[in-house]
């Protein structure tokens, strides 16, 4: 007699998309959900964002952004719209300068003068969600 199998049932064949759960948001991922289970539609790092004192996003987004704009008030340099864009272009050098309408060699330079001010290396997933986080708090 065979071995009886745990868990649900296999519908779906293998070459089918998987099913959208209720909660999921129009790119697929998991969308923050009320008291009640029910779908915000508000974007998780919003939801997480409200948690935190307003004081206290304040002052980490002054920490990490205060040099960019010290530097672009002395300099005229535009590091803080283009770490915005790029941010916005998923770190496409290419993209970011053609939307900017800028060189990508004035990406790369606007991108190094942001690393070396902050101490941060945008190629990293963790600076950038930094970054983006610190982006919205401003």
């Amino acid at each position: 007699m065979p071995a009886e199998r745990a868990g649900p049932p296999a519908t779906a064949d293998a070459g089918s998309e998987p099913t959208a759960d209720a909660d999921d948001g129009p790119d697929g991922h998991d969308q923050p959900a009320d008291d009640d289970g029910r779908n915000t539609g508000q974007p998780l790092h919003e939801v997480l964002l409200a948690s935190v004192p307003a004081s206290l996003l304040h002052a980490a987004a002054e920490r990490l952004l205060g040099p960019l704009r010290d530097y672009d008030t002395r300099h005229n340099a535009e590091l803080m719209p283009t770490l915005r864009s790029f941010l916005a272009c998923d770190g496409s050098w290419a993209v970011c300068a053609a939307l900017m309408y800028v060189h990508v060699n004035t990406v790369r330079y606007r991108i190094g003068r942001i690393e070396a001010l902050t101490g941060r290396d945008l190629s990293m997933l963790a600076d950038r969600v930094d970054f983006f986080l610190a982006l919205r708090t401003t």
